[in-house]
């Protein structure tokens, strides 16, 4: 009996990560939602910012905001923070068991970089954990007093990254890295701010001390830049389903990056400011623009596609091609030690099965270089577009 460990570890992870994921992504998305509902009235309870009503489930709740803290603990008290963690650590965990397991397949290209596996692998260690130590810095220095620049430079940060990013790993792995580090930003704006400030409020509380509000207002810009950042790094995280998104490569990855950041936040403040009672011109621009960025992107992605062959090819060329760069760990017993099946069911040794399989193989090695993995078989540009030239006539 055979049991590919690896890939129950990866399904099991995954499933946890999801799950966190989901956990994090609805109280985020809730509490932003609660803080720009609240308004204020004049029978509300001294200390009280605002106060929000809303019906669900059969039933009605009557939320309250205090500008700072009660003057009194309440007996109870629910902090909203594993959700994050486990997020964070199971996300980690997915990124060592595929990526860093699987150095050679997933992460390293050797066209761009030809790094050793451990070489690959503390370079994506110091992308994750450098990129949050600048924002970081950023947020603590003069520049995070203004919320433009600091939006400005967060921006160029990821940017920047995913620019370095791009130039060294594969393409897939690229794209997941700028979604790693922005998500080790979010999770550890919980662990280093949010909760901690919270837990120093709720110390003065007990010590019969009044709060520094700016602890407050701290955690408030924290939470608010999670909030901002979610919808880009749910896109991120999923786009190895999507090769074509990260069909730009070495060239023009990053800026494939910059709409899906760009656009994300743009939807997303669509959203803060219909919650906090925006009408008319306020919500009028934000899908307008979101709708052209996506069609920019679109259009751009498809401006940048492979230069198929001029020529006619053969299909004793194309099998050749396929024999020699997919049959590899596409065949019913692959070759590739990594897999002890065909990935995804998919079998490529014979021209029917191509055929069939005509999108797949077209959005995966033509569109864009996510296969073969890391490219260990050396697939040129020019091979890429005979195959290209071929499947289009299929």
């Amino acid at each position: 009996m055979t049991i590919p460990w690896v890939e129950w570890a990866s399904l099991m992870i995954r499933w946890l990560h999801l799950a966190a994921g989901i956990a994090w992504i609805g109280t985020s998305f809730y509490f932003i939602w609660l803080d720009l509902s609240l308004r204020s009235r004049r029978s509300m309870v001294k200390g009280v910012l605002g106060e929000s009503w809303s019906v669900h489930g059969g039933g009605f709740y009557h939320v309250q905001k205090y500008a700072v803290a009660p003057e009194e603990m309440p007996a109870e008290l629910h902090w909203f923070k594993y959700e994050a963690y486990f997020t964070w650590l199971s996300g980690f965990a997915l990124l060592v068991v595929v990526y860093y397991f699987g150095a050679t397949s997933y992460l390293i290209d050797p066209a761009r970089a030809d790094l050793a596996p451990s070489e690959a692998i503390g370079a994506s260690l110091g992308f994750v954990i450098g990129s949050w130590l600048i924002y970081e810095a950023l947020c603590r220095s003069p520049i995070g007093r203004s919320t433009p620049m600091l939006a400005l430079s967060v921006l160029m940060l990821i940017l920047t990254s995913a620019f370095l990013l791009t130039q060294i790993f594969s393409d897939r792995a690229a794209f997941l890295h700028a979604g790693a580090l922005i998500g080790t930003i979010m999770s550890a704006n919980v662990f280093v701010v949010i909760i901690p400030n919270q837990k120093k409020v709720v110390a003065e509380l007990i010590a019969g001390r009044t709060p520094d509000p700016a602890l407050g207002a701290q955690a408030k810009q924290r939470s608010l830049h999670n909030n901002y950042l979610t919808l880009p790094v749910l896109l991120l995280m999923v786009s190895a389903h999507y090769p074509m998104l990260f069909s730009g490569g070495v060239d023009w990855g990053w800026l494939i990056i910059a709409f899906i950041v760009v656009a994300g936040g743009v939807i997303r403040h669509f959203f803060n400011t219909h919650h906090a009672g925006g009408r008319g011109v306020a919500l009028a621009w934000q899908w307008p623009a979101a709708i052209l960025l996506a069609l920019g992107l679109i259009f751009f992605i498809a401006s940048r596609g492979p230069a198929l062959s001029e020529n006619k090819i053969s299909d004793t060329r194309a099998l050749k091609i396929m024999t020699t760069h997919c049959a590899g760990c596409h065949a019913a017993q692959p070759a590739n030690t990594a897999f002890s099946t065909a990935p995804g069911g998919v079998v490529l040794d014979n021209l029917d099965a191509v055929r069939r399989h005509s999108k797949q193989v077209m959005a995966q090695s033509v569109t864009s270089q996510a296969m073969p993995l890391g490219n260990l078989t050396q697939m040129t540009e020019a091979e890429r577009g005979e195959l290209g030239q071929w499947l289009k006539g299929q």
